[in-house]
């Protein structure tokens, strides 16, 4: 199967006004990136921990107004944080609100912080990936029953890449896979991935492959290419979102399309 390369950057919600980040969301959708992506946190994962931030779901509402032609979700909603019918309304909402754009990017958590100063159980990292896995189903359900129905079949992007349970929840409900592996270990990963694949009765040569880019090592990129990966994520952060590098990656994603 034949993708084309696409480029999505997360605009981490982190030490900026609103008023910034909602000029860089306007200023990257006119420069050409397919797909934009917050995260999901409460507090900042860099800089001054108690720095300017903003929330995952009320954000993507804005961004689903503010732009026209970019796809768009977190990378990746916390599933512990929401009710997994809820989850599914909301994501199925901004579906709505932005003409059939959105991603259901997802994962299990892992940022204790969060858990601890919002009152959720962290639990262990074995239980929070066996709670995604009971809410994939209950999502996916939900969407069935829904009025309005969503207006596409929402994309699930699930990140993560432990073997034996991230990848089997992968291999099961999701459209993109993304993670941070590194292209010498990922055949080994869609080996695993395959495996799992086989186990529950699905072709997973569908799932597109995701992946983030260091600065800008294109040779890293080219390899991750090789071996697979067609979507290639990129963190900004702010108070000054570095669109000069994402120009860069532009111009790498277009010129491996042309």
């Amino acid at each position: 199967m034949t993708r084309t390369i696409r480029l999505g950057i997360q605009v981490q919600p982190q030490h900026a006004t609103y008023q910034h980040i909602r000029e860089t969301v306007v200023e990257l959708e006119q420069l050409g990136v397919d797909i934009l992506f917050n995260w999901d946190h409460f507090f900042p994962l860099s800089g001054e921990p108690d720095g300017l931030h903003f929330e995952a779901w009320t954000e993507l509402a804005s961004w689903a107004e503010l732009t026209s032609r970019v796809e768009f979700g977190s990378l990746v909603n916390c599933n512990s944080y929401r009710n997994p019918d809820l989850q599914a309304d909301m994501a199925r909402t901004l579906d709505h609100i932005s003409d059939g754009r959105f991603i259901f990017g997802t994962g299990s958590g892992w940022f204790e912080r969060d858990y601890d100063e919002y009152g959720y159980e962290f639990g262990t990292a074995g239980s929070r990936l066996d709670a995604l896995a009971e809410a994939l189903p209950r999502i996916e359900e939900r969407w069935t029953k829904l009025n309005p129905a969503p207006t596409r079949d929402i994309p699930i992007l699930i990140g993560g890449a432990g073997e034996k349970k991230t990848l089997r929840i992968v291999a099961q409900h999701a459209d993109i896979w993304h993670s941070f592996v590194s292209p010498e270990d990922l055949p080994r990963k869609l080996e695993i991935l395959a495996e799992h694949g086989a186990a529950v009765g699905r072709d997973v040569s569908e799932i597109e492959l995701s992946n983030e880019l260091r600065n800008r090592d294109e040779s890293v990129a080219d390899a991750l290419l090789e071996a697979g990966v067609t979507l290639f994520t990129l963190g900004i952060s702010g108070p000054q979102y570095d669109l000069d590098t994402v120009k860069h990656w532009i111009r790498w994603r277009d010129s491996r399309n042309a």
